[in-house]
């Protein structure tokens, strides 16, 4: 297609979805997936391949700047960046920069875990930065590759008090050095690294330790972006999509408000709420005011998930992960069939312990994921936006996107059903005692493949097979001992 009616194409089917992401209607996407750790060329063939069939809208990269190398490569020496060079543990600058133009070519955004906050906690040269003495040389270039001088950083302190926004902005996080961005010189370092991803494509930044520097700074820096580039096929004038990281569990100064302003937000209670409903915590009947109501981000400003790639290693008990598939499985679906937030989907790899990197050979290079016959992932990944039940639900979002919750049913407890319009249904099984009812779906009539259980292929369902009467109605059973808690059918689900 001529890259000029593509654009005019795309310019006159993007519109604004009202879940806050820039909605191509052209593609018809959803949902953002964190390939936790993947490799630029890995992250390419899984865009073509199975991203863009299933309807998924972005990935989300591990930080693309190298790192500082440390004892058994823990996953997290990719948040202490020594340089603003694109190379890391997985790809080079060529890698990446095909990665991304082969994931645009078939309409996946890439979004960039960008970490600007801190260098890391000890320079490769050895030398300590900020140690506050008067031998300090304040021309001396430490992270030569960047290059930072010693005045570009704020002076050595430790937090101790979250509730002293001066000392969480100012402060070091975990020893990590911390950047001044109030110092021109830094700011200008930071948007140059920032337009030149932009330049090979990226279109939006997950920013990294967002409640860890000023509103203030942040904004000036966001005001000096580059639009997206036409040469990858963006529409003209469009502006990359940033949402911050801030943990606002509430009881601390720094808040989520002070960030939604100038983007996305991540909404952490959201991820701590959702999983204590469906580990049993809370009645299930009670999501149907999940949002703002629970204290939560307008639904624009919201980046909502089950985990992510920290607190999926905490000691938080409400935190459901990949370790917990049935509940993880049914808590997902309710996510992307709720119409609340910008959903972002967790892919891990198998860890044991917190500090366990990806899967590596002896020489510490990073193994690719592959792929089993089922579709799911082997070599030590556990791929959940590969899982049937994850998967399929995207579609079922972009089918139901723009529609409102119509028939809420609920039973007191934990057996709840709802459809999105005459478009989608799903319910839901939370309790140890079968779901047997008859709801109205709202449907047009027909039989259906429940896309939880199974696929539609070729017209046939390989899962459950759901009948819709002439009224829309249809008998919902789902057993205390499925292995899933959860049905779902939609238009596109009509056999």
């Amino acid at each position: 297609m001529n890259i000029k009616i593509f654009l005019l194409l795309y310019t006159i089917f993007c519109v604004k979805d009202s879940n806050g992401l820039q909605y191509d209607k052209w593609y018809n996407r959803s949902g953002i997936v964190h390939l936790f750790e993947w490799k630029w060329d890995d992250i390419a063939l899984e865009c073509e391949r199975f991203l863009a069939p299933k309807g998924y809208a972005a990935v989300q990269t591990s930080p693309v700047h190298e790192n500082i190398i440390e004892i058994n490569r823990p996953w997290w020496e990719r948040y202490q960046p020594i340089s603003y060079k694109l190379v890391t543990r997985s790809g080079n600058s060529a890698q990446f920069s095909n990665m991304v133009q082969k994931c645009n070519s078939v309409g996946v955004k890439i979004y960039v875990d960008l970490v600007i906050n801190h260098m890391a906690a000890e320079p490769p040269n050895g030398v300590v930065i900020g140690t506050g003495g008067s031998t300090a040389n304040p021309d001396k270039k430490y992270y030569p590759a960047v290059p930072y001088s010693y005045n570009e950083f704020h002076p050595t302190c430790a937090i101790y008090d979250y509730n002293n926004p001066y000392q969480v902005r100012n402060c070091e996080l975990v020893g990590l050095k911390d950047l001044n961005q109030t110092i021109e010189s830094v700011r200008k370092k930071i948007v140059d690294t920032m337009n030149y991803l932009i330049d090979l494509g990226v279109s939006g930044f997950r920013v990294d330790a967002s409640k860890h520097m000023w509103p203030s700074d942040l904004k000036i820096l966001y005001g000096r972006l580059k639009n997206l580039s036409i040469d990858h096929g963006f529409p003209p004038n469009t502006k990359p999509f940033i949402y911050h990281e801030v943990i606002d569990n509430g009881g601390e100064a720094i808040s989520k408000y002070e960030y939604n302003s100038m983007g996305a937000v991540t909404e952490f209670r959201f991820s701590s709420e959702i999983g204590r409903a469906f580990k049993g915590g809370n009645y299930l009947k009670w999501l149907i005011s999940f949002g703002p109501e629970w204290g939560f981000l307008q639904s624009q400003d919201a980046i909502v998930f089950i985990d992510n790639h920290d607190n999926q290693r905490s000691k938080n008990w409400n935190i459901l992960t990949y370790k917990e598939s049935k509940q993880y499985k049914m808590a997902s679906a309710f996510m992307l069939a709720f119409p609340y937030g910008i959903p972002r989907i967790m892919s891990s790899f198998d860890f044991q312990k917190s500090d366990d990197g990806p899967p590596a050979d002896i020489n510490e290079n990073i193994i690719s994921p592959s792929i089993n016959l089922d579709g799911s992932c082997g070599n030590g990944w556990v791929c959940e936006h590969r899982w049937r039940q994850i998967s399929n639900m995207i579609g079922f979002k972009n089918i139901a996107n723009g529609s409102e919750i119509k028939n809420w049913w609920d039973n007191g407890k934990n057996q709840i059903a709802f459809s999105r319009g005459n478009l989608a249904f799903i319910a839901f099984n939370g309790e140890d005692k079968n779901f047997d009812e008859i709801l109205q779906t709202n449907l047009p009539p027909g039989e259906y493949c429940d896309i939880i259980s199974g696929i539609k292929i070729n017209n046939r369902c390989n899962g459950k097979q759901i009948t819709v009467d002439s009224n829309g109605k249809s008998r919902i059973r789902i057993a205390s001992f499925e292995y899933d808690g959860v049905l779902a059918i939609h238009q596109g689900s009509k056999l």
